[in-house]
């Protein structure tokens, strides 16, 4: 899919209010732009790449990084499967050498796994709480991921997806002919073991935006609910408001996080990656594996979501 680009505009402040009457849910609602504290975390070296702002945003005294706090750095970069920023362009698996990805020691006398990895847009992986890697691109161009771990079963997979924004702190992107317009996400990866995304995951949501009306957002247990939302594109966003929550510190290891709500499937025309080679050169691995695209209930409002599975 192609792009258009448009120079980033820093907003220097934003607005907090409290939870409105309208809202009687467990987020922190915040309204308007984030302040943006990088105005673009990565650019490509072969291709076009979208802004990837990172911003923050305050309310009562609690902040929150959007779209999300992250462990970007280079040293946790994994191998790229495909990526044309860095021109590892492969037209299959076959032209790919396994060999050469370095495998992260969870347990000494543990199994090697390898897994692949294509997550609209940024993610970061834990096995058994360690992290194993994060995404080399942040927003795009699309990308998929090669990642090899020793561990023994039983072991627990913790994954943060990010669909990233070029408004921060809006939950949106210039995209279809409207300057704010929702982005959506989605995640697949499969691993040679046989452990595959699908509905028999774990999501929860952390930040969901843009909201314009705060009557939409509901929770029933522990789902956050936001399908009744309005996700039209717009030229202007006027009161747009989003919803955060906290992180618990140990979400990657706690297990009473596998009660979360289970993930929602999405097909491939849903999430739209016909026209991605970064999918479709290897998708005998995704979905010729079994793997499903998940997601939260909400693929397009629902920016920071994160997973937990456990392999039996």
């Amino acid at each position: 899919m192609q792009f258009k680009i448009l120079p980033l505009l820093i907003l220097a402040s934003f607005a907090t209010i409290a939870a409105p009457l309208s809202y009687n849910g467990t987020a922190h609602v915040i309204e308007g732009q984030a302040t943006i504290t990088k105005a673009n975390l990565f650019t490509c070296q072969h291709g076009q790449s979208r802004s990837s702002p990172i911003g923050v945003k305050t309310e009562n005294g609690q902040k929150f990084s959007v779209p999300a706090s992250l462990q970007y750095q280079p040293q946790y970069f994994t191998t790229d499967l495909y990526n044309e920023c860095s021109g590892v362009i492969p037209a299959s698996i076959a032209e790919v050498d396994l060999s050469a990805v370095p495998v992260i020691e969870v347990d000494k006398d543990g199994e090697v796994v390898t897994g692949y990895i294509f997550a609209d847009n940024y993610f970061e992986l834990f096995i058994n709480g360690k992290l194993i890697g994060v995404d080399p691109i942040p927003f795009t161009p699309f990308n998929s991921n090669i990642v090899r771990f020793k561990v023994k079963k039983p072991y627990d997979i913790a994954i943060k997806v990010v669909d990233w924004e070029e408004n921060s702190g809006l939950g949106t992107e210039n995209n279809r002919g409207k300057q704010y317009h929702p982005g959506d996400g989605g995640l697949i990866a499969s691993f040679s073991d046989g452990t595959t995304t699908n509905a028999e995951w774990s999501a929860q949501t952390f930040y969901t935006a843009p909201i314009y009306d705060l009557s939409c957002a509901t929770e029933v247990g522990q789902q956050r609910l936001t399908k009744s939302c309005n996700a039209e594109g717009r030229n202007s966003y006027g009161k747009a408001y989003s919803l955060h929550w906290q992180i618990p510190q140990d979400w990657q290891t706690n297990n009473q996080y596998i009660s979360w709500p289970k993930s929602v499937e999405f097909t491939e025309q849903e999430i739209g990656v016909d026209n991605k080679k970064a999918y479709m050169n290897f998708q005998p691995l995704f979905s010729g594996a079994g793997a499903s695209f998940i997601w939260s209930s909400n693929v397009i409002l629902d920016n920071l979501v994160l997973f937990r599975y456990h392999v039996k």
